[in-house]
This record gives structure tokens, C-alpha cells and sequence, in this order.
């Protein structure tokens, strides 16, 4: 596998097995099995174990928390041939929390439910990320998509009619008018654009204080991947794009993207910032970069461990953009 694979939520091999999700009696009989693996997701937060928070959690089928479930569960594939589902329980209600910070950039709170091991929480998948095995990562990110997909989606975007759960949850039909609908996955690029010796960053209002990261932008229909790195430079910070290179990417279900890894070389370095979706931006050289990696910069912090910015930022430093 390629470096450029080892970005968090790039992949871990997870055999889907597409080929069962048809097969309603099929799926019934894994969900039985006594190692199948039935991960309860609450808002869509992940039931995540250990006191340091980094495997997932998982419960066994007719288990307390999964009559909460609001949704039949999606069946995410095998983990060496143990089967595994995931449930939205979102209907359960927790007493005595507070939920102030849901919705948050980063949700701080974690959530218990009665009955399930004290070191068990539902907790953000960005805090735990990190954390979590390139194979949990996966199971995780995936089980937050599609189950957040369910959530806003279910009625018949053609007909209006409400859809129904169908391919072990990777598929709504509707039974009014048969038209199918599949989880919807939106592409963004993410830009490494760099002039020299530094590198462009800007940062969104509403970010946590000082946090600065790659620009980034939603590809438009009818635009390439290259283009849309262009464009989006461009109109956010006022920077014209040469040359553009495909490096990595990223599953992002936040709350359901796929983040293409690009690197551009700049070709003008006047900025011109789009207020609206960037407070600021700037060029950083790459002896200061590893100052803000370092914790030594009093005024910028760097992108999120785990996200695919950081992932490329590092790399550009190592001279490993590759």
C-alpha cells in the first residue's frame, strides 16, 4: 500500500461483501451469529471502548441498547470473517447530560448508556480518530455515513413518497414510484498550494482560535478534479493555480465526504480573501510550518491530527509528497 493510503479512514481492507446485500436471509442469519458484532451509534457518535477511547465498542444482537434503534441496521462487511452492523439508536434519550456541545466542531462530551461497560462512551469521531485502528477507522467512518445519509434521506427524492430501508442499508426504495437511491458521497478537493518555500493557509470562521488549515471547496458539477482545485484557490483566496497534482484521499464523514488530496503550484501570491468563507489567509514558510507543528507559534495552530490537511502538510515538510 502506498504511503498516500495511510491518511486516517483511507482504507483498511474491510471485505464489504457487497455480493450478501441483496440477501435479506442471508444478512438475518449473520446478525444471529454469536461473533457477529453490532456497533449501537448514538447522533451520530460511535460506541467507542477503553479508558483511552481507542477501539470500538460493539454489543451482541438482541442486546438493551439496540431497541433504541430508529432504523434497521446497515451491514458494514467482515472483519476477518466476523460480521458487523451498525444501528442508529438515536431514539435513546440520556438522563442527566448535558447536550449543549452536539453539533459542535469538536463535541467534547461522551455519553454513557445504563448497562454497557463503564469504560463503553459514545464519543465524536473526530476526538477519537486518531486513535482507533486503520480497521476501526474504517468500520467507524463508514457506519457514521451511512447512517447519516438514512437520517436526511428518507423520503423519495423523485416522488416525494417516503423510502424504504432495502441492500442491507445501502440502498433506499421507494414503493411508490420504484426508483432507487444510493448513499450519497460528495467530492471536495483539498489544496497543498505552495510558491517556493511556503505554503497556503487560511482558516473558516467559526474554527476553534488560531487553528489554520488547506484550503478546501466542493467540485461542481461538470468540473474536474484540477479545475475545481483552480477555482476554489482562486475564489477563496485570489490565487491563481498552475500546475495540479493528485496526491491522496479521504474518506471524510463529516458528513459525507471524499476529500481528493491535490497539490498546486501557485503562480501569482496576491491574496484576495472571500469573506465569507475565509477569516484568514496566509502565506507560511516551511521553517515556520514546522514551528506551528512543534507547538512553538504563539499565533497559529496546525490542522487536526488525523485529517488529510495535516497528513499532507506533514509529507511537503518531509519532502514525501508521494
Amino acid at each position: 500500500m502506498k504511503d498516500a493510503e495511510s491518511v486516517t479512514f483511507g482504507g483498511s481492507g474491510l471485505d464489504r461483501r457487497s455480493d450478501l446485500r441483496n440477501d435479506a436471509a442471508a444478512l438475518a442469519g449473520l446478525a444471529s451469529r454469536a461473533d457477529a458484532r453490532h456497533l449501537p451509534v448514538w447522533r451520530g457518535k460511535a460506541l467507542v471502548a477503553g479508558m483511552a477511547r481507542d477501539r470500538l465498542g460493539f454489543v451482541s444482537a438482541g442486546a438493551e441498547v439496540l431497541q433504541y434503534g430508529i432504523v434497521p441496521p446497515v451491514f458494514l462487511g467482515e472483519d476477518n470473517g466476523a460480521p458487523w452492523f451498525a444501528h442508529d439508536i438515536s431514539a435513546w434519550e440520556p438522563e442527566d447530560t448535558d447536550l449543549s456541545s452536539l453539533g459542535a466542531f469538536l463535541d467534547p462530551s461522551e455519553q454513557h448508556y445504563p448497562g454497557l461497560p463503564e469504560d463503553e462512551r459514545f464519543s465524536e469521531l473526530r476526538a477519537v480518530m486518531t486513535r482507533l485502528s486503520a480497521r476501526d477507522a474504517e468500520l467507524a467512518a463508514t457506519a457514521k455515513a451511512v447512517l447519516g445519509w438514512h437520517t436526511t434521506h428518507r423520503f423519495c427524492a423523485r416522488c416525494g413518497a417516503p423510502s424504504e430501508i432495502t441492500q442491507g442499508g445501502w440502498q433506499r426504495t421507494c414503493p411508490a414510484c420504484g426508483a432507487h437511491h444510493f448513499p450519497r458521497t460528495d467530492p471536495v478537493v483539498i489544496m497543498l498550494i505552495t510558491h517556493g518555500n511556503s505554503v497556503l493557509v487560511g482558516r473558516s470562521p467559526g474554527w476553534p482560535e488560531g487553528m489554520f488549515s488547506l484550503l478546501a471547496g466542493f467540485v461542481e458539477p461538470g468540473e474536474t478534479i484540477e479545475a475545481a482545485v483552480r477555482r476554489e484557490t482562486f475564489e477563496e483566496a485570489g490565487v491563481h493555480v498552475g500546475e495540479v497534482t493528485y496526491l491522496s484521499s479521504q474518506p471524510w464523514p463529516f458528513p459525507a465526504s471524499l476529500m481528493f488530496g491535490c497539490w498546486g503550484r501557485a503562480i501569482s501570491t496576491d491574496l484576495t480573501l472571500d469573506p465569507v468563507e475565509i477569516e484568514d489567509a496566509r502565506w507560511v514558510s516551511r521553517e515556520y510550518m514546522l514551528e506551528v507543528m512543534a507547538g512553538r507559534s504563539g499565533s497559529m495552530k496546525a490542522a487536526r491530527k488525523g485529517a488529510i490537511a495535516r497528513f499532507l502538510i506533514d509529507r511537503w515538510l518531509a519532502d514525501r509528497l508521494d
